[in-house]
């Protein structure tokens, strides 16, 4: 009997992986996780490598990119841009960890000497850096270094120190109002509590949180600004996009002993990784626990 010499068969195309994506698509079927999944590259030996992933491990400077340890809490996503259950105590906890790991023991940015440089320098703060205001404001504490003394300065001449940040015009006029006000109600000094720094011209809810906490160590309620405000939203710790509401929102879920230190972390975190205009994902400490639709890179 004559042998038939053996060949392989080709694939089915009905049947292969390439088929069945192909019929998918064809028909607009989802296709499934499994059928899209792509197989890390094999390296010398057979072993396979292991993915890229988050960053967790900690170097000079700052997170880089490694490898993501079992440990590690991971957010689960509801769908693109969406974590169930993002309000979870332990999501939660998990976030204040990471942050807290990430930038320990950092205080306010805004130099100052005591509570009423901090006032003015967080008034000036307003729609411009604190960078800005640092450079700013050594000058204007010279000329003018009391309430008193700035009481008594003529406008134009406050204007002309504080130009460069912006909105100047109003800015003297607070500053200058409010160095008035202390003088006459408060014997020059800065009121410790909420209601009486919301009388003082230009400071509102922000302005006063950041006195009461960064000088006087009162937690009073949570500093919103504009890096509280962008990240707060991108981790879905709120739906809100007035400060007074996200403040709101962030005080039932934040523990009243991190609210100082929160508002820190999360305004470094803003300035260094988690940027208005592509975030640097991949060098995030907490970037397991994000599912933001506007994300650059994700691990999971």
């Amino acid at each position: 009997m004559t042998k038939v010499r053996g060949s392989k068969s080709k694939p089915n195309p009905s049947t292969s992986l390439e088929g069945v994506r192909a019929r998918k698509i064809a028909a607009s079927e989802p296709v499934s996780p499994s059928a899209l999944r792509i197989k890390p590259p094999a390296s010398a030996g057979g072993v396979r490598t292991s993915v890229r992933t988050a960053a967790t491990s900690q170097k000079e400077g700052g997170f880089s990119p490694g490898v993501l340890p079992p440990s590690v809490p991971v957010s689960p996503k509801a769908k693109t841009g969406k974590t169930k259950n993002p309000l979870a105590p332990e999501r939660v906890a998990a976030i204040l960890d990471g942050l807290g790991k990430a930038y320990p023991n950092v205080v306010c940015a805004l130099h100052h000497e005591n509570a009423w440089q901090l006032t003015v320098a967080t008034t000036l703060s307003a729609q411009c850096t604190d960078v800005r205001v640092n450079l700013v404001t050594p000058e204007l504490f010279r000329l003018y270094p009391n309430p008193a003394a700035l009481a008594k300065a003529p406008l134009p001449a406050i204007e002309e120190v504080i130009r460069t940040t912006g909105f100047y015009r109003n800015k003297a006029k607070s500053i200058k109002a409010a160095a008035q006000m202390l003088v006459d109600k408060f014997n020059s000094k800065v009121p410790q509590t909420m209601e009486e720094l919301l009388t003082l011209p230009g400071v509102a809810r922000k302005t006063a949180n950041v006195v009461l906490g960064s000088w006087f160590g009162i937690a009073d309620g949570i500093v919103v600004d504009t890096h509280v405000m962008r990240i707060s939203q991108r981790l879905e710790l709120t739906k809100a996009t007035e400060p007074v509401k996200i403040e709101r929102d962030l005080i039932q879920i934040i523990p009243k002993n991190r609210w100082i230190q929160f508002s820190h972390e999360v305004i470094h975190h803003g300035r260094q990784v988690c940027v208005a205009r592509k975030p640097r994902c991949s060098d995030c400490p907490i970037e397991t626990l994000c599912n933001a639709p506007d994300k650059t890179w994700s691990s999971h």
